[in-house]
């Protein structure tokens, strides 16, 4: 090797090292900015020339180091390992907060309930046994049907209420993916122009993998990495995202035409009427939410249970009312009036005032009130409707408890992959600070091999030839 070339050696190190420093100070800087994966600097040495004819035979030194590129230390293992445990986490995030929903909406225990409510209304039932021409009595009666009813119909309305609102939330969902897919494909281009250009794209890669593991939180979706350094996402199976190209999503229906009941599914948008199977993420807990009763829908199947519990409620009531004789001598037919097709909505007390409230039988005199003490009764014995409610409260309870155990378990396993991706692909500024050293050193002994290389040129030129001048 000439002396120039040791030269170019030097200035190969002096680069090298001030990459490295450049590096590590990007390293440090973004320490705390999310999703950021570190980088390194991609070194290897470069070989001595071939000796030639002018080499005079001796053994030729390397010709220093050559910068590969600037490497993103993640791992597409653990990159992976963190969609899938997040495509979980969120499928039983959403399960959890709907059925949660649904259990507070009956308001089980306490005073605002319905189980507070029967309790009141067979306790008015029975006062007014014990004074069947009292009016105030009556009057109990009457305000505590009321009360009843009411909290039946406004809690099947909420129910209702909040079916409309998870379905708004996975439209909102929805429409989150196929922003998300358009930014990746965008992404997509960049990354490979960047590549071919031999440039480097690591923080784009890096902006891009937060936008796949959002797609997948909320579908479930797949990455597949290509050659060219694009990514294909796949939901269900099918490509949602491929190149430059991106396949949009859909959900059947309409949010004003949807209701309580109505099949909602998550579609392609070129393909309306095929649902996507295998929906996964934040998007299929919802939806498994959703669903019909007949399909396990948790808001449908207590929706029916609330129908269910109204009707055999009004029925039971009504059975032992019809007959009965107001203090006026009227006969009545009806305490409850029941829709059969949509009971605990329409659920009404059909008297008006307290003179509309019979409490005994025909021909019994106005003192009789055991019409009245029958009814009060209905609240006892295993097939009573407290019973039947507290069944309902029951079940519900049980899934709200498996569904946040559930949560629970999953959030775990989130972390857990978070993490050991983390301590691969974050920050160590301990780390960063040996690398600022190791580059420092390395950047002042090129520079002094240069000082060396360039007072020996000078010794050369400029005083060979002068001995004893």
């Amino acid at each position: 090797m000439s002396t120039f070339g040791a030269l170019n050696t030097a200035y190969r190190g002096l680069t090298a090292a001030q990459q490295g420093i450049n590096v590590a100070g990007q390293n440090i800087a973004n320490a705390a900015t999310e999703g950021y994966t570190r980088q390194r600097v991609e070194q290897s040495s470069l070989a001595a020339p071939a000796r030639g004819l002018f080499s005079g035979g001796l053994l030729q030194a390397g010709q220093g180091v050559s910068m590969d590129g600037i490497a993103r230390l993640g791992s597409s293992f653990l990159d992976a390992g963190v969609r899938s445990a997040g495509a979980k986490a969120g499928y039983a995030d959403a399960q959890s907060a709907a059925i949660q929903g649904v259990e507070g909406i009956l308001q089980e225990p306490g005073d605002n309930g319905i189980s507070a409510a029967l309790h009141g209304f067979w306790s008015a039932w029975a006062g007014a046994s014990n004074q069947p021409d009292d009016a105030p009595a009556k009057g109990l009666v009457l305000q505590a049907g009321n009360d009843l009813a009411t909290k039946v119909s406004s809690s099947y309305r909420a129910l209702g209420e909040q079916w409309s609102g998870v379905r708004g939330q996975v439209q909102g969902s929805v429409e989150t993916v196929n922003a998300a897919a358009a930014q990746v494909a965008a992404y997509n281009t960049t990354i490979r122009s960047a590549l071919a250009a031999g440039g480097s794209a690591n923080e784009l890669v890096d902006a891009r993998a937060k936008l796949t593991e959002t797609i997948s939180r909320l579908t479930g979706g797949t990455v597949r990495e290509q050659p060219d350094g694009t990514v294909d996402v796949l939901v269900g199976g099918n490509t949602l995202v491929t190149g430059s190209s991106v396949r949009a999503l859909a959900l059947s229906g309409t949010q004003t035409g949807d209701k309580l009941g109505a099949t909602v599914q998550l579609e392609w948008a070129d393909r309306p009427g095929a649902a996507i199977a295998d929906i996964s993420g934040g998007i299929g807990g919802a939806l498994s939410v959703l669903a019909p009763a007949a399909r396990g829908g948790a808001i449908a199947t207590a929706a029916d249970s609330f129908n269910l519990f109204a009707g055999k409620l009004g029925d039971a009531v009504n059975a032992l009312y019809s007959g009965g004789k107001t203090s006026g001598g009227i006969t009545v037919d009806k305490f409850f009036s029941v829709s059969a097709t949509d009971p605990a909505r329409s659920l009404a007390v059909v008297p008006t005032d307290s003179a509309g409230i019979a409490v005994g039988r025909a021909g019994q005199g106005n003192l009789d009130g055991s019409l009245a003490d029958k009814i009060s009764q209905l609240g006892t014995g295993p097939d009573s409707p407290d019973n039947a409610w507290a069944k309902i409260v029951t079940t519900i309870g049980v899934q709200s408890r498996g569904a946040q155990q559930q949560e629970s378990l999953s959030s775990a396993a989130e972390i857990s992959a978070l993490t050991s991706r983390s301590s691969a692909a974050s920050v160590s500024l301990d780390e960063e600070n040996i690398s600022l050293l190791t580059n420092q050193h390395a950047y002042q002994a090129a520079a002094r091999v240069m000082t060396a290389v360039d007072q020996a040129l000078d010794v050369l030129i400029n005083r060979t030839g002068l001995v004893g001048r």
